[in-house]
């Protein structure tokens, strides 16, 4: 759970089909703290009755613009993101840290079921975002575990808003009671810790609440980064 708009609604739609969740975030190196915050909101909203933060340092490897000493990208526009490649805010095999991390703690809890917010639409091109990654990775899952050699457990992954578009994220959460007031998904924030509006992130959860007609309860006031 990054305390982001995705997780947020996942995090609703575990609760609406009768699930127990526990929430994992991460501080792995990340550019700021605020989206772990905002994390922390989110799981105290929900009733979560046990939320941990996993310690990684993908710092040492670089190689993102969230990770090291690189600019993020900034646009005027959603039309001006580029949707020919893979983004320099891409952190490399973050998913499958997150997702190993995940299943380790599945199998300590004795659980079968791991929702992560992944999409294949509105999202920034990232390769762990896709289903055949999804597919690969649950496959690989159960064949990796003491509990899935023995039978004792059979990994699910949901990924519960992997064809969908922003805006139709948005209307299920709210659907389901999602305080988006409380989220954060800004790449860039302010050093204040309000949302830069200009980032892909910003952008196309800007655009999300758009085409429902709606701002975005999360941006505060900010100007552009230079």
């Amino acid at each position: 759970m990054s305390g982001g708009l995705d997780s947020a609604t996942v995090l609703a739609i575990a609760k609406d089909k009768g699930f127990e969740p526990h929430a994992i975030s991460f501080r792995y190196g990340q550019r700021h703290d605020v989206e772990l915050d905002a994390a922390r909101r989110v799981a105290a909203a929900n009733n979560v009755d046990r939320h941990v933060i996993a310690e990684i340092d993908l710092r040492v490897f670089g190689g993102s613009a969230l990770t090291a000493d690189l600019d993020v990208p900034h646009h005027a526009s959603v039309d001006d993101l580029d949707d020919g490649g893979i983004p320099i805010t891409y952190v490399p095999a973050r998913n499958t840290i997150f997702l190993s991390f995940a299943l380790a703690w599945a199998e300590t809890l004795g659980a079968s079921d791991v929702f992560i917010g992944v999409n294949a639409l509105d999202y920034s091109g990232y390769p762990d975002c896709r289903p055949e990654y999804i597919a690969a990775y649950e496959q690989m899952a159960n064949l990796a575990t003491k509990a899935g050699v023995e039978g004792t457990q059979r990994l699910k992954i949901h990924t519960p808003l992997i064809n969908l578009t922003k805006a139709e994220t948005i209307a299920k959460g709210l659907a389901l009671g999602v305080d988006y007031s409380l989220t954060h998904s800004c790449y860039d924030p302010t050093v204040s810790g309000q949302a830069c509006r200009t980032c892909d992130s910003c952008l196309l959860r800007r655009r999300g609440f758009a085409e429902l007609g709606m701002t975005d309860p999360a941006l505060g006031v900010a100007s552009r980064r230079p």
